[in-house]
């Protein structure tokens, strides 16, 4: 039988959705997806760019929206103390099936069952375009730091999510049809060797994601558009990702 040929990404846009029922929903999927070695960007490179933004551990981290597990595996194989939260039933029973030792909470992320300053450290690695309280979210992970702890975000960086290339030429045009600055939804729908997946998220313009932090009384420390780097090129990511950035990174601050 011959090898299935990759599919290119099909992007849907929604007029709503229910995010956490849509990722319950897809769980499965992404399950398979994430904890298939070197498949996909998580492995490539991202996982190790987001982690130089990240602190030494201290005290307790907080890895918030932790999907099946596999960033709250890798940081506490360096050290951290780790808790994980996530909305998904589904997600939480594979971290728990990966690592029984790992503390997991089925939760809400804006209404973390913690305590105000429990943590000096809450890392959120693409999660909060999935979440439908983003406001909420990012609330919840000031109170629940103390003073001086930090939340490192990782999120699909906005211009992707509101565009798409006209083609596959390294030099292809990046075409933004609707609008940029307005909040919608959109699903994407990916197949690669074999495996498929479907992500459901909202796309919010970077100002969201800044004005969010803010008003939860934290300071920006750092902001990154981090490039795919040339090891990592593929025929699925090819050169033409060299010029738009795929993901945006944010360091923030919780002032004593």
């Amino acid at each position: 039988m011959s090898k299935p040929l990759d599919r290119p990404l099909q992007r849907t846009r929604l007029a709503s959705a229910d995010l956490a029922a849509a990722w319950e929903e897809h769980a499965a999927e992404f399950i398979s997806w994430a904890r298939e070695p070197g498949f996909d960007s998580y492995w490539r490179f991202h996982r190790d760019q987001f982690l130089e933004l990240v602190p030494p551990p201290r005290k307790r981290t907080l890895d918030l929206g932790c999907g099946e597990g596999r960033l709250s595996r890798d940081l506490k194989a360096l050290g951290h103390t780790l808790v994980a939260v996530d909305a998904s039933p589904t997600m939480l029973g594979a971290v728990r099936e990966a690592d029984s030792e790992l503390e997991a909470h089925l939760a809400d992320a804006a209404a973390l069952p913690f305590d105000d300053g429990a943590f000096d450290l809450v890392v959120a690695f693409m999660s909060l375009q999935d979440m439908d309280d983003l406001r909420g979210a990012v609330r919840e992970a000031g109170r629940v730091l103390e003073p001086s702890g930090r939340l490192c975000v990782a999120v699909v960086h906005p211009i992707n999510s509101a565009g798409h290339f006209g083609g596959d030429d390294p030099l292809s045009p990046f075409v933004i049809e609707g609008s940029y600055l307005k909040r919608s939804y959109y699903m994407d729908h990916i197949e690669r060797d074999g495996l498929h997946m479907t992500f459901v998220s909202e796309h919010r313009p970077v100002q969201a994601y800044v004005d969010a932090v803010a008003d939860a009384g934290l300071l920006v420390e750092r902001s990154r558009e981090p490039s795919v780097p040339a090891s990592a090129l593929t025929r699925v990511r090819g050169r033409r990702w060299q010029r738009i950035p795929l993901f945006l990174h944010i360091r923030a601050l919780k002032p004593r």
